[in-house]
């Protein structure tokens, strides 16, 4: 959304708002849209001062029929996880119980309430969305955050999250910032601006001790650019002769410190014991009136006296201690003396709870260390440690690298350091991970502290792209570790596979091929063979002994991922790679279980960048099962997961789904995007698959000398695994329709090499279907039929039954023919592929049969994708709570949806979503009771 500028007046020494009524305006119409129903978020931007705390200030005074929320960042507290949002939300935990199961406990585990594993960040904030949710049913609430350019990452990215999920609540997001941040970006954003000349001069002769010389009242006018911070406070500061005459006026440029100066002119003209309290206040965060008056105090005086000489007004003390502004706070502890900075950290060190806020007493005690001090590192290590437990990766890492700078022994520093650099990938800081990186090699290394290096390094590298600088990183470090941990080795040669296989043809170094050879090599470690070490050693053998060694071995292994003896690490961390294992056995009832139990597992460890992958590989599955329906469920899903935690994984669901549509102007034009990007991000298996799915689309067509090329460099890809294989039986195919009989006969050959060894119906279809166009002929066809008859591959089955009419037609066994024909017209229009449909329809026309129309347009196609989606969760029976925990909304988001959709249908009940959905070729799918376990697909 474009950004608005708006012009007004800014608060006047009364307090009062006079002016500013356009910005009123603006904000009173999103309060006033929560109160009727809907959500708005709004960005109160603007330079420091110029009135954007006193803006909503006035909102949340107006806002007496609300329930009011509010938080403020604070520039010291940024390190600690989820300060903010523990500050917004407490008026609202004795709601926690209220929330599903692992929502409560996100939110218990973040604000240490409960111990368990860190919560995903966005499972956070889908609870936090849910808790104001259900606050808001009972009346609208008003969410102010101020001061957000200096939230705490985690509480930034949660309240982003939840600002960015609201439509259909009573709720009203407000946040303060001088520049929106990358959480906050793209958000509708109001700017607020300085005076106009005429209010700017009134503000400051209503602010001026003295009457001021026209000539430097304009020149404070001009140069102030009618901040009202500004005008209000710098008068102040000038001498009787400033006032007269303009001379050691503020310089343009510089306002924000200019306005510090004055108030620290201001500061510096109180008594000594003042100034101590103000440092206190200043080094205190959370504004405790306890903690401020103990730690004063102890550092010898009492806090009444202190007040008792006045603060000229910089400090409020009543059930908070508040600053006039925070530029007040930055100005007196940045020019405090360093010694009494660390006085006064110590001071609040020792006042501070050990047991109930040892976070912040490690934070002051690190701030009043001198020297390296084990003992305070030590502090600062179980902060980190406490923090990971809550999912505060980026606070985790600031603990950890103020911990090195405090150790003295070189060993632990270098130990510190990579412990440090590990938080800081963890927490996405790939350029501070780096920097400690670089310091920990300064330190002399054994073995093992190089290769945590490398692994460091790899894994930073995976992480911010699955391209082809990982591979040849990872396999390093995995070589390096062998000698010294050959569990740890086995798992990096594990990731270093996954790596090589997103890089593909890409991999420059560290491909399939070299990775699998060292991993066959490597020692096998002491203890039980894990699911992981089975998965390892079959993958491995796919490149050193071949497919014939190696189909029992992946069978065995996504056999085991499919079981529940398998742990949810190694579901989370390799369950995507199990099911390419099972695609490369060509066992698809192994797909779908591998698939199905990572998606499951993420979904309840709330594993958000894993569900990213597993739903996009659960929708391959369920669109070569012919079940568009629920793929397109999936691939809604999968973009929800995307939008909300930014996580990046090419749209291979989404290829899949539309090549078998076939909806030309929609699948190319993905196949094209995608081959951009990753040729971009070095992702070479993504660039094959695009290939693949050319390839089907131009074939479903009828295009097959186009559909040749593509599936020539589809199939010719590294890696030779399953899109290989799918891209050769598209070759066979263009192949022979192009009267290419060499070219049809050498991708036959090295399809039945990728087939050998598989018993299952799936290969053994594919490739006996391939037979058939090859030449085979109807045996061969009728050989395929019977392996897919039965079997969730009604695509397949259809495509089967296609060539077989079509083979019988150009033999003039017409009657034969029109069989098969209308069988695979019918299976193409009950699962929607729609061009594989009009290719059968030119054939039954070349046969003298009654051609089926191709109906009216699909029921619902008005429906936006979001609508639709929900409308095919609710057919699947799900409720709407299923459904907003599922795309990261509300319920009453979900209702709010589902209210169109019966709208756009005409339709008035959920019962009545079968049937009006029905005709589109989507195949519907039985109710699934609620609780149940997520529909099998067929």
């Amino acid at each position: 959304m474009a950004r608005q500028r708006r012009k007004g007046v800014g608060p006047w020494p009364d307090g009062a708002l006079l002016g500013r009524r356009e910005e009123i305006a603006t904000l009173d119409r999103s309060v006033a849209a929560a109160r009727e129903g809907d959500s708005r978020v709004l960005v109160v931007a603007g330079a420091a001062g110029v009135g954007k705390s006193a803006l909503l200030e006035h909102v949340a005074r107006s806002a007496d029929d609300m329930r009011v929320l509010r938080a403020a960042g604070v520039e010291s507290e940024m390190e600690l996880a989820f300060a903010a949002l523990h500050q917004l939300c407490m008026p609202l935990l004795d709601r926690l119980q209220r929330l599903p199961g692992p929502q409560c406990a996100a939110l218990q585990t973040v604000f240490g309430v409960r111990a368990g594993p860190a919560p995903d960040r966005f499972l956070v904030g889908l609870a936090v969305l849910s808790l104001m949710s259900d606050a808001a049913e009972e009346r609208p609430v008003l969410c102010v955050v101020d001061d957000a350019q200096w939230l705490d990452r985690a509480s930034a990215q949660v309240l982003g999250f939840v600002a960015r999920r609201l439509l259909a609540e009573r709720i009203v997001v407000l946040f303060g910032t001088r520049r929106p941040g990358h959480e906050l970006r793209g958000l509708p954003e109001v700017e607020i601006t300085g005076l106009s000349a005429p209010d700017s001069r009134a503000l400051l002769e209503s602010a001026s001790p003295a009457p001021l010389d026209e000539h430097v009242r304009d020149r404070i006018v001009a140069e102030s650019d009618g901040n009202p911070l500004a005008l209000l406070e710098l008068p102040r500061g000038l001498t009787v002769n400033q006032m007269a005459g303009g001379f050691g006026l503020l310089q343009a440029g510089a306002l924000p410190g200019h306005i510090e100066e004055s108030f620290l002119s201001r500061v510096e003209s109180l008594p000594a014991d003042s100034r101590r309290l103000l440092l206190v206040a200043a080094a205190e965060p959370t504004g405790d009136p306890t903690l401020v008056r103990r730690a004063v105090e102890l550092l010898g005086m009492t806090q009444a006296r202190a007040m008792a000489n006045g603060t000229d007004g910089l400090l409020t003390v009543d059930a908070r201690v508040t600053f006039r502004h925070p530029l007040v706070r930055s100005a007196v502890y940045r020019a405090a003396d360093p010694a009494d900075r660390r006085a006064v950290h110590s001071a609040l060190a020792a006042v501070t709870d050990a047991r109930t806020d040892p976070d912040r007493r490690a934070w002051h005690l690190a701030s009043a260390a001198i020297e390296p001090d084990d003992a305070v590192a030590a502090e600062l290590e179980h902060s980190a440690d406490r923090a990971q437990a809550r999912g505060g990766l980026t606070a985790a890492a600031a603990f950890l690298q103020r911990a090195v700078e405090l150790t003295a022994d070189p060993a632990r520093r270098t130990d510190r350091a990579l412990s440090a650099a590990r938080a800081s990938v963890a927490a996405g800081a790939f350029g501070p991970a780096l920097e400690l990186l670089a310091l920990a090699e300064t330190a002399e290394l054994d073995e093992f502290g190089r290769a945590r290096i490398d692994l460091l390094r790899a894994e930073a590298a995976f992480a911010q792209r699955h391209g082809s600088d990982a591979p040849p990183l990872l396999l390093r470090a995995a070589r390096t570790l062998e000698p010294l941990d050959a569990r740890l080795a086995r798992d990096t040669y594990l990731d270093a596979w996954s790596a090589a296989l997103f890089a593909g043809s890409s991999a420059t170094a560290g491909d399939l091929h070299e990775v699998s050879a060292a991993a066959a090599a490597a020692p096998r470690p002491e203890g039980p063979v894990r699911a992981g070490d089975l998965l390892l050693d079959a993958l491995a053998l796919l490149f050193t002994d071949g497919r014939d060694t190696a189909v029992p071995m992946l069978e065995r292994a996504a056999s085991a991922f499919a079981a529940d003896e398998v742990t949810g690490e190694e579901v989370l961390r390799w369950g995507w790679l199990a099911t390419a294992a099972a695609a490369s056995a060509w066992d698809f009832e192994l797909c779908l279980a591998t698939a199905l139990r990572q998606v499951d597992v993420a979904r309840q460890a709330g594993a958000l960048a894993v569900l990213a992958v597993g739903v996009n590989v659960l929708e391959q599955v369920a669109a070569l099962a012919g079940d568009f329906g629920t793929a397109t469920s999936l691939e809604a899903e999968a973009d929800a997961v995307r939008e909300a935690t930014g996580t990046h994984v090419a749209h291979y669901g989404a290829l899949v789904l539309a090549a078998l549509r076939g909806r030309e102007s929609e699948a190319l034009p993905l196949v094209d995007a995608t081959i951009a990007e990753a040729t971009a991000e070095g992702e070479g298996t993504a660039v094959q698959y695009a290939r693949w799915a050319r390839s089907v689309v131009l074939n479903a067509l009828g295009r097959y000398d186009e559909a040749l090329d593509a599936a020539r460099a589809a199939a010719d890809d590294m890696p030779e695994l399953f899109v290989s294989a799918w891209a050769l039986a598209e070759l066979v195919e263009a192949a022979s329709r192009s009267g290419d009989e060499r070219g049809t006969a050498e991708a036959l050959e090295r399809l039945r090499a990728h087939v050998r060894g598989s018993q299952g119906p799936w290969g053994l279809g594919v490739e006996a279907r391939s037979r058939g166009l090859a030449g085979d002929g109807g045996d061969a066809f009728r050989e395929a039929v019977e392996y897919f008859r039965g079997t969730r591959l009604r695509p397949d089955l259809a495509r089967t039954h296609l060539v077989y009419g079509e083979w019988l037609r150009r033999r003039g066994r017409r009657s034969e023919a029109r069989t098969q024909l209308r069988i695979a017209h019918d299976l193409f229009v009950s699962i929607g592929m729609e061009a594989f449909a009009a290719r059968t329809r030119r054939e039954l026309r070349a046969v003298g049969a009654a051609v089926p129309g191709r109906g009216a347009v699909p029921a619902g196609d008005e429906l936006t994708a979001q609508e639709r989606q929900i409308a095919l969760m609710v057919r699947e029976g799900m409720t709407n709570p299923e459904i907003a925990a599922r795309l990261f909304l509300s319920p009453r988001t979900v209702e709010w949806h589902l209210r169109r959709v019966f709208g756009k249908l005409s339709i008035s009940s959920r019962r009545q979503l079968r049937s009006a959905l029905a005709p589109d070729g989507i195949v519907t799918l039985p109710a699934r009771p609620r609780g149940a376990a997520e529909p099998s697909m067929g």
